[in-house]
């Protein structure tokens, strides 16, 4: 296909230029395919799970619910307990397995200073699971 042009002294010559246009639509269907198909590779592979006669059972660790209201007294699942009964229980329940969660609850009003004394109590007695419970706002 020869295009006409106005100018009479050049020569005519065929267009060499190479349309890339429908080259990269082309390009773009197979890279779209590729990144359909890639995923769908990987869990190809054939595998024969070993198959188990009884239900797994988990162990749930127990909860201890400690406490310390604004006064700084202190209470084990709700019933009081003295600064030295509590480290008793913290080290009875450090030998327990698995280990049971310690869920400190400390009233907002309650001096740091009794935190403090409960956590490092729990952390010498060999407790390793301690987490605070607070209000939602």
């Amino acid at each position: 296909m020869a295009f006409a042009s106005f100018d009479a002294n050049r020569a005519s010559a065929p267009m060499s230029e190479i349309n890339m246009v429908p080259l990269i639509d082309v390009m773009l269907v197979l890279l779209v395919i590729f990144i359909v198909t890639a995923p769908l590779l990987t869990n190809s592979v054939p595998l024969e799970l070993p198959r188990t006669s009884a239900a797994a059972t988990e162990t749930r660790p127990d909860t201890i619910e400690f406490s310390i209201d604004a006064s700084g007294n202190l209470y084990w699942d709700g019933q009081p307990v003295s600064r030295d009964e509590a480290g008793v229980r913290f080290a009875e329940a450090a030998r327990r397995d698995p280990q049971p969660h310690l869920h400190l609850r400390a009233d907002g009003a309650v001096a740091y200073r009794f935190v403090a004394q409960t956590l490092a109590d729990a952390s010498k007695a060999g407790l390793a699971r301690i987490g605070f419970i607070s209000a939602r706002q």
